[in-house]
Formats: C-alpha cells, structure tokens, sequence
C-alpha cells in the first residue's frame, strides 16, 4: 500500500488556517507527512511560521502555479496525496470530523476532539488567486489561535501602597481582589503543571489571550484554591466554545450571565456546594469559580458593564453564578452523563442564564401538580407572549424530584410533560389585549396550536429538549426554579458541557 501525506494550502491572514494550524501540528509531531504552502509573501509566512510555532514544512506559492493546478477556490484546503503525488482526497475549509478521518488513513489516532473549544466546522477564505487585485496594503493578520500566548505583565507599586487599594482602583472591578502576586500566581501555575503561556482559548469579544498563565492570575484575585485550576482550564474552553457564544452572551442588552454547573466527583473533591442555599454564598469552591470565570471575562474579554456589556438591568449572577448537581438526591441521569459523559467523569457546564424564578409548590401531591406549576413559570421566559427562540434550565429541588419520581416519571417524561403542557393562550394576543407590535405577537405565524388543559394555546418552546433539568437544593422546602435563557440555538447560546 503506497504511504500518504498530507499537504495543505493555507493563507497566513485566514482564520480558518490559523485554526487549522495547531491541529496540523498534531499530525506532524509524529511520522506523518505534512507539508503546506503559503499563498502569501516571505515575510508573512515566516511571520505565521513564528506566531503559530509551525512544525511541518511550509513553502511559499509566488505565481500561486500549485493553486492554479490544484484547482483550489478556498484556504484552507487539504490535500491527502499517495506516492505519485496522486490526489486521493480533498477536503476544504475546517471540518473536525474530516480532520479525524485523515487523521484515521495516516494511521495517526484522532487530532480534534469536542472539548477543546474549537467549533466542529468552519468555513475558509477565497484562494488568494481569485481575490480581487488592489493597491491598498494589507491590514495586520488576525492572530487568532497562535497556541502560545504573550506572558502576563508585571506591576510594581510603590512602598507603603496598599495592595488590596491598588488593585480595587486600577483594575476597575466593583469588588475588592486578592492581589495577584507573583508568588500567589506561581503556587497557582505549579498546580496546573502547564506551560504558562499555553494559550487555553480567546475571550470574546475582545478575544484576549486566556493563557495559562492569565487564568491563575484571575484565579488568585477571585480567591480560588491552587486545586481549582483543574476545573479552570476547562471552564475556560467552555467559554470560549463558539456554540456558547460569549460575544453575543457579554454585550447583549438582555439579563444573561454565564451559569456554571459541576457535575462528578470534583464536588466531593474540591467541596462544591449542591444542598441548600445552592444559589448562595455558601461555599468558597462556588463562589471564587464564579467569580473567577467573571474576573477572565472582565479582564481578557473586555466586557465591562461600563462599555461593551450593554445589559439594560443586569444580573447578579456576573459577580458569581456557580451552583453544583445534587446528585445524591437525583434519581435519573445527572447533567453531564446526558451530555455523553460518563458518570464518574468530572465536568462543568455552560448556560447563559437569567435569574432564578423561584417556584413554590407545597400542596401538589402528584407529579403532574408538581409540574403543571413550573409549566406556568416556564410559560413566562424571555416574555410571555413569545415563544419558541428561548430555553430554560428547570431547577427541581429534592422533595418536588421525590414526588416526580414516585410517580415512574423519568427525566425524558418530566422533559415531555413540561414541553406539552407550557403554552400561551390564544387570548392573549387577541387585539384587546395588545399591541401589535408587542414582543411574540408578530411572529404568530411561525408558532404551533396546541391544545393545553382544553384550551387552545401556542407551544412555548421548540422542542423538549429545549428545556434543561437539574437537580439542587435542600431536602428540606417544596421550591424549584426556573431560569430562562438568552436568545437559543445556532444564532444565540447553546449549553455546552467540558469534562473535567
């Protein structure tokens, strides 16, 4: 069988070649055969070559004669070729599966998994022999997913200063920090055991450079134990997930902040709260995760509540949102285990969340009375009257989960009943009680009729799966919560879950 290799075309200002890049450079760690061709001058590509720590060939294409020849109308595009130099397969843009399948026909294991904070595909940028020709000089490449990061720069202040001052002034956070020494950040590096300019992902909006280094400073300022960067390194992939989508999360006019959700052992490990008071400030692993994950969107995402994060009201949960599963107290699946995990895996999860709306139900003896009450609080998410672009986290405390589950509901018939059974009146958009322009009301032709309890009513949401379940809280007390969401699906945020 003739041996392969792998050429790719890339440019050195397409930021789909720059994603590529690092997943290239897997390959060419070991016996692979990678080599590249860069559309762009000398000194760019020695530049890309340098900023992206390049380690498989990369010549340059002057004329673009390979480009031509190859037929190529995208960058990236990969070519798999046999020992003729024969094309056997071709593949343009990002693609992670792809990745893994030529990964597979080199007899290389997988190079792309879905916890790096990568997005599956991506689309390339025109071949440079087809763009327009102009006179005008190029802006600077967008360094985008360079793997290693500029280090942390450091402050000397002055003799008899205030530490605690210093910082609650210059860094501009409405709350006092634990002053990021170098010493304090080196105990927080040992326990990563990483390199310390190790880019782990770039924050939006601003796409700071979260490095290994960056995330312990954070870290030390919100208080966190040296143990708690193995859960912040993941957190961090988390958020820069593009499903997630903290750009639009950090500098929307709506309620949302990131919610953080752990799950497996690293609750017991690292003391995570999960019983009552979960929301609260009861425990330091909760608060200082939460409030580190705000303090690295601060400060490397550059969304602060004065400039680009526009929120109108907004919420509380962006000096820490961070709550824990009750898994001792969940009779199904827990989070993490429906999102693919398995059961003993740690992991955190992402939901960019409203406020808690709290639910009390203390009369209902079954479930469907249990959750007839939380359809009418899931009937008001985003607004009332508008439906199906939302999502909800539905959060069952154990006494409400143990009358559920008393009655065979498992979590799939909680989900079903839930997505059956919440819907708006038709009344309600009837002209005598609004305003045509009032949100939800315009869009009624996009929304199915259903029927609930005998009454006609439009289904709030698009699918169960739509609506997320936890269990947390206390044993003692009959309330639940509901949170909705920001703006859902592909266009909005979707939850994402990173093991541990």
């Amino acid at each position: 069988m003739s041996r392969l290799r792998l050429l790719a075309i890339l440019q050195t200002d397409c930021p789909t070649c720059r994603l590529i890049t690092p997943y290239l450079n897997k390959l060419a760690d070991s016996e692979t055969d990678v080599s590249a061709i860069s559309q762009d001058g000398e000194e760019a590509t020695s530049e890309f070559v340098r900023q992206m720590d390049v380690r498989f060939p990369v010549e340059r294409d002057p004329d673009f004669e390979l480009s031509k020849r190859f037929g190529v109308t995208t960058v990236p595009t990969l070519y798999l070729l046999d020992d003729r130099d024969q094309v056997v397969k071709h593949e343009p843009g990002f693609d992670k599966n792809v990745l893994n399948q030529i990964a597979a026909l080199l007899d290389h294991p997988p190079v792309a998994t879905p916890y790096d904070g990568a997005p599956a595909f991506k689309p390339g940028c025109t071949s440079r022999h087809l763009e327009a020709r102009t006179d005008a000089v190029a802006a600077p490449a967008l360094n985008l997913h360079a793997p290693r990061g500029a280090p942390a720069s450091t402050i000397e202040i002055a003799d008899g200063e205030d530490p605690y001052e210093y910082c609650f002034r210059e860094f501009n956070d409405a709350l006092p920090v634990v002053p990021p020494t170098r010493e304090r950040v080196d105990g927080m590096l040992a326990a990563a055991g990483r390199d310390p300019r190790e880019v782990i992902g770039r924050i939006p909006p601003c796409y700071g450079e979260a490095t290994v280094e960056k995330i312990a400073a954070n870290a030390v300022m919100a208080g966190c134990v040296p143990e708690m960067m193995r859960v912040l390194i993941p957190l961090v992939r988390a958020a820069s997930d593009e499903r997630f989508n903290a750009h639009g999360v950090q500098a929307t006019t709506h309620f949302v902040a990131p919610l953080l959700i752990v799950n497996g052992p690293v609750r017991h490990e690292l003391k995570f709260h999960f019983r009552q008071n979960v929301f609260s400030n009861v425990a330091r692993s909760n608060s200082t995760l939460g409030r580190a994950l705000q303090l690295i969107l601060l400060n490397l995402g550059g969304a602060r509540p004065d400039g680009i994060d526009m929120s109108a009201l907004g919420n509380p949960g962006k000096f820490s949102f961070c709550i824990a599963e009750n898994e001792e107290e969940n009779p199904w699946e827990p989070l993490h285990v429906e999102h693919g995990l398995a059961r003993e895996q740690s992991a955190v999860s992402l939901f960019a969340a409203e406020a808690p709306h709290g639910v009390s139900e203390h009369g209902a003896r079954t479930a469907r009375g249990v959750l007839k009450t939380i359809c009418y609080a899931l009937a008001t998410v985003w607004t009332y009257r508008a439906c199906l672009n939302y999502e909800a986290l539905v959060v069952l405390c154990p006494e409400h989960v143990h009358t559920i589950h008393r009655d065979g509901f498992t979590k799939p018939n909680v989900r079903d009943f839930l997505f059956e059974n919440t819907g708006i009146p038709l009344r309600c958009y009837d002209a005598n009680c609004n305003d045509e322009r009032s949100d939800g009301v315009a869009y009624r032709s996009a929304y199915t009729e259903i029927q609930v309890d005998g009454e006609p009513c439009y289904r709030k949401f698009r699918a169960p799966e739509s609506i997320k379940i936890v269990v947390a809280g206390g044993t003692a007390g009959k309330f639940s919560a509901v949170l909705g969401s920001w703006s859902a699906g592909p266009r909005g945020s979707q939850m994402v879950t990173y093991p541990i």
